[in-house]
């Protein structure tokens, strides 16, 4: 094996310690978030009142297609922060068996006070990043998410979310 393939397997295999190192921050900062929204919402709560803020009135089927999970998953997600008043479900006007979910004013607001903590502390980590290295790594870190969403995408998911740019 020459020296080029060996170093290139070293650098995949820093790339992936370091992703799965921030997989694992993220996922723990995640479960924060959520409990900054409201004490009893813990894991993908914080994802899914971001999802829905960005997103507006969605079907429940086109949020669980967002995040890969089947509609029995985001529907128990989906209920507890109903249950918590952050989200109202509605039916669909145009499909009666399906149902269209939003973030209502109180879930907007306590969403909006947890992304500005959120941001706060992406400004503490990078502030003192060089300006020019920041715009490269939002940059690189942008190039990742696309082509991660383009390898593990299935296609029932990618039928489901026509139109979802972003996964």
């Amino acid at each position: 094996m020459s020296e080029e393939p060996v170093a290139q397997e070293a650098v995949f295999r820093e790339v992936e310690r370091e992703v799965a190192v921030m997989f694992r921050r993220g996922r723990a900062r995640s479960a924060e978030m959520s409990r900054l929204v409201h004490p009893q919402l813990e894991g993908m709560a914080y994802s899914l009142l971001a999802h829905l803020h960005d997103s507006g009135q969605v079907r429940v089927t086109e949020v669980g297609a967002h995040f890969g999970v089947g509609k029995a998953t985001i529907s128990r997600q989906i209920k507890t922060l109903e249950e918590l008043g952050l989200v109202a479900r509605e039916p669909d006007p145009q499909d009666g068996r399906a149902w269209l979910v939003s973030v209502t004013a109180d879930g907007e607001r306590r969403y909006l006070r947890a992304h500005e903590a959120r941001l706060a502390s992406f400004r503490e980590l990078l502030g003192s990043w060089e300006p020019a290295d920041l715009a490269q790594f939002a940059r690189l870190l942008a190039r990742f998410n696309d082509s991660a969403q383009r390898l593990y995408r299935t296609p029932e998911l990618a039928a489901e979310a026509e139109g979802d740019e972003r996964a």
